[in-house]
């Protein structure tokens, strides 16, 4: 009979956070044995640290979730105790701190906001961070959110990349002007830079971002900067559209709505950020084909 090592109580574990923790105390870097029973895309196994006789743990997916995890030809049950204790006190148990990571709005942010009951915050960038000139571009500016920290550093830095990323575009559908966020990997594009006499030198540059951000994840919320950001009542706030040239602004019912989401059951919220996702994909699509910007926005409707 096989044995099955992941217990009940690990069910509602993240199963990237999982998978991270496995591959640093079991091994990595895993390996499919491509055998028929693999073939089945919607039900994969995966081999810790390789597969067949140096196999510790067999981990079984269903999609992207780890459903079983079952021992290998070189099983160690002492080593899966270690691992197994570890997983117990680092990834479902942890103090509650605050994550911090750049974000970009159309609207410059020139003050904060903080939301009491959803602990999240909103802060103007650094006096050294980098600044565009022309109010129509992508501003920069610091998000802070409360994450469930772990011992196990890659586990917290991950919640706190998931958490800015999901944040970051629920802000994106509450917040007048696209919000974003810093790209994970370098693009090269031609730009034309202004030059004397309204000339322009054309020149192949990389898309980057970088600002001093301090500690990535704190104890406590950031002090608020000196200029809170003005809140508007919802009505007014979203009844006008297009960018005025005046700062980000916010309505005045932000927290409640990030309290909401928060609450959301992991199901519906998994579709709510599935939608926030196309949404930010129809954006970003507008300039390459309006059709593409528009089939994305049918899908919000077909996963929300």
């Amino acid at each position: 009979m096989t044995a099955h090592l992941l217990r009940t109580t690990w069910t509602d574990l993240d199963s990237s956070e999982l998978r991270l923790l496995l591959e640093a105390r079991i091994g990595g870097p895993g390996q499919f044995d491509g055998s028929t029973e693999n073939l089945n895309k919607s039900k994969t196994k995966f081999y810790l640290p390789l597969a067949r006789e140096s196999c510790r743990i067999t981990l079984t997916y269903v999609d992207s979730r780890i459903v079983t995890i079952e021992p290998g030809l070189a099983f160690d049950p002492v080593e899966w105790a270690r691992v197994s204790e570890e997983i117990e006190k680092s990834i479902l148990t942890g103090p509650v701190k605050v994550g911090r990571e750049y974000s970009f709005c159309n609207f410059r942010v020139v003050g904060s906001w903080r939301g009491d009951r959803s602990g999240v915050q909103i802060l103007p960038p650094p006096d050294n961070a980098p600044r565009a000139e022309i109010e129509m571009a992508e501003h920069p500016f610091i998000l802070e959110f409360p994450i469930q920290a772990s011992d196990f550093w890659p586990v917290t830095n991950h919640r706190r990349m998931r958490e800015h990323r999901k944040l970051s575009l629920l802000l994106n559908v509450l917040l007048h002007g696209r919000v974003s966020l810093p790209p994970r990997q370098q693009e090269g594009f031609w730009a034309a830079l202004p030059g004397d006499g309204g000339n322009f030198e054309y020149k192949w540059v990389t898309g980057f971002f970088f600002a001093k951000l301090g500690k990535s994840v704190i104890d406590e919320v950031s002090q608020p900067a000196a200029e809170r950001l003005e809140e508007e009542a919802p009505k007014e706030y979203y009844a006008v559209d297009g960018h005025d040239g005046r700062p980000l602004r916010v309505p005045s019912d932000l927290d409640e709505f990030i309290c909401r989401y928060m609450a959301l059951s992991p199901a519906n919220r998994a579709k709510f950020d599935r939608a926030t996702f196309w949404v930010d994909l129809a954006s970003r699509q507008w300039t390459y084909s309006v059709s593409a910007s528009f089939a994305s926005l049918v899908w919000v409707q077909s996963v929300s």
